[in-house]
């Protein structure tokens, strides 16, 4: 017992060391990344005529013409004169007389005592205006995270800590890295890839540690990576579509024969790589620790019964996981979706139509990365339990 005791504690000590390397490792990765691809800082245009966006206090109204549209499904229309105290930036302290405008797809009706976001405008000779860009929802969004994150400690305990953990790490990568990447001219699909693969790596090794079922779990999540990449690179060259065809490329498009030499075309398999990873993370660990636990149970169990339960586990999964991608895809663009059908389109023009080809390529791709996962991840767990 005191030999089961002491092989246990080396190899939990073993598992920490190789866990802190790995992290080490991915994040002097993460940290050369991010020098390569930070943006270069902004030269002083010498401007004097500016905008700044701060925040206020609505003291007064002053006037209201706002009313609620029916023929906009109630949402409210008109103007409101507010008397609005800057509560941060130059003006801090200041009350300005400003304009709330309010439409249907902007602006909310503001009250006494409402935090907004203004716009204020410095002219050359020195005079400011301030006009209400929104309502100023940082403080909601804070409360909706935290109210997240207590459900997530008090539900998944050390468990759910780590995933957040994991999830941070994810932010930092996609916002630190990725997007300012793509945004110096790296290749989309390559640098959107390998952040993948790096997202993969760290939340499984935070996850788990450095061990069999993560290892397994890390290969089958890379594996089904690229051949979501790859299946969607054949999908969008059949149906001919790529980035340059979704719908709010437009800016991007603008921003690129401006002189930013962003990658367009690859950003619509990109997509699909990035939104199918938390799906595939949690098929290949889900197989891999079940394996493992099978595995521990009996120890005699033959490479080959071994992939088969793995592969029975896989299948029950497959169906809610594709379930799961292709409504995601789907709820994504339901308001698109719902469009094309107000239009009562032929069944011929909605299938030529790019902008269904696009949701298919999405989901499908997406959904086949999730289901050859299973396979790869079942096979590569049972080679390396059954190896000694």
């Amino acid at each position: 017992m005191k030999k089961t005791k002491k092989g246990m504690s080396a190899g939990l000590s073993r598992s920490a060391r190789l866990s802190g390397i790995v992290l080490l490792c991915a994040a002097l990765v993460l940290v050369a990344a991010r020098l390569w691809a930070a943006p270069a800082p902004e030269e002083d245009s010498g401007a004097t005529e500016y905008a700044e966006y701060e925040t206020g206090r609505v003291l007064q109204i002053l006037s209201d013409s706002t009313e609620a549209d029916p023929a906009s499904d109630g949402a409210y229309r008109g103007e409101q004169l507010l008397i609005v105290e800057v509560t941060s930036g130059r003006y801090k302290g200041e009350k300005l007389q400003v304009y709330n405008f309010v439409g249907p797809l902007y602006g909310v009706p503001a009250k006494e005592g409402d935090s907004v976001a203004l716009t204020v405008s410095t002219y050359e000779n020195g005079d400011h205006m301030a006009t209400v860009y929104e309502y100023d929802r940082t403080t909601p969004l804070i409360i909706v995270v935290a109210l997240f994150l207590a459900a997530a400690i008090a539900v998944g305990g050390k468990t759910g800590l780590k995933s957040l953990i994991g999830l941070g790490m994810t932010l930092i990568c996609l916002f630190w890295v990725l997007l300012p990447a793509l945004m110096k001219g790296a290749p989309t699909l390559l640098t959107v890839f390998l952040c993948c693969v790096w997202v993969a790596v760290v939340s499984l090794t935070i996850l788990g540690g450095v061990e069999k079922k993560t290892v397994c779990a890390m290969a089958g999540t890379v594996c089904g990576m690229a051949l979501a990449m790859a299946f969607g690179l054949l999908a969008q060259w059949l149906v001919r579509i790529d980035g340059l065809r979704m719908t709010d490329v437009e800016p991007l498009l603008q921003l690129r024969q401006t002189g930013t030499p962003i990658g367009l075309k690859g950003l619509l398999v990109g997509g699909v790589v990035i939104s199918a990873l938390g799906a595939v993370m949690d098929v290949t660990m889900g197989i891999a620790s079940s394996l493992t636990e099978v595995y521990a149970a009996d120890s005699k169990m033959a490479r080959r019964d071994l992939f088969r339960s793995g592969m029975n586990i896989g299948r029950d999964m497959v169906g809610t996981m594709t379930n799961t991608l292709i409504l995601a895809f789907l709820g994504s663009s339901f308001v698109l979706i719902l469009y094309l059908y107000s239009m009562n389109l032929s069944t011929h023009q909605l299938l030529s139509s790019a902008f269904l080809a696009i949701e298919v390529v999405s989901g499908i791709a997406g959904s086949i990365g999730v289901v050859l996962s299973i396979p790869i991840t079942a096979a590569v767990t049972a080679y390396l339990l059954t190896r000694e």
